[in-house]
């Protein structure tokens, strides 16, 4: 998933405003974080296969160590640790962690069975992204409705707080939505490199976050 990991934040975000919304999103994409510095740094492979799925072309053939399941239950305890460290929540901390393994759940709805439960242990998966439409409806009716969850919940102070979270909605939709008809990209290093990029969102997300209050 891709927008589906920051609905996660979102979400949490409306259930516990508390929560910086940087380290909710840091935390919902925290495997996917991990995932391209592992990769250029040939820990983990990918490569480009057009037709792998019917989402992406996009084949993750080793990541056991930034997305099996027991690490990304790891992850989650490094998570928490940090959170707690932070704010002294145990609540806050908490929610944290389990975001962050909440990644390998969505992950695993829309993966072929590529996602292994430990490194080198067997792999799961159910195959979402093998339909286009049903990608869109599933993963775009949870964003939607983390969307409509948090705009309810946490109020603009300003034109920055409007207009910042609108451009993020905007970016990730496009950049999701996109997918199965863009160009398959010319390498798997090339792959990493962009999805490096994906370290802007909890600094975005922070700014969004100053600029938005409980109500």
């Amino acid at each position: 998933m891709f927008v589906g990991h920051l609905a996660v934040s979102l979400g949490a975000k409306a259930f516990e405003p508390k929560t910086p919304l940087p380290a909710l999103v840091a935390a919902s994409f925290g495997l996917d974080l991990l995932w391209p510095l592992l990769v250029l740094a040939g820990v983990e492979t990918v490569s480009v296969a057009p037709g792998n799925t019917a989402f992406t072309p996009l084949a993750f053939e080793s990541y056991p160590w930034s997305h099996s399941l027991i690490m990304a239950a790891f992850w989650g305890v490094v998570g928490w640790v940090l959170a707690y460290g932070i704010t002294k929540s145990q609540r806050v901390s908490l929610l944290v962690g389990a975001v962050v393994v909440s990644h390998w759940v969505l992950d695993f709805v829309t993966h072929r069975p590529d996602l292994p439960l430990w490194p080198g242990g067997p792999k799961f998966g159910l195959g979402l992204w093998n339909s286009v439409p049903a990608t869109i409806i599933v993963e775009g009716g949870l964003f939607v409705v983390a969307i409509a969850i948090y705009v309810r919940t946490l109020k603009p102070r300003d034109a920055v707080g409007k207009w910042a979270f609108r451009a993020l909605v905007g970016l990730t939709s496009v950049i999701w939505i996109t997918q199965p008809w863009s160009p398959p990209p010319p390498s798997s290093n090339a792959v990493a490199a962009v999805a490096l990029a994906m370290w802007v969102f909890p600094w975005w997300a922070l700014w969004i976050d100053r600029h938005r209050f409980y109500q």
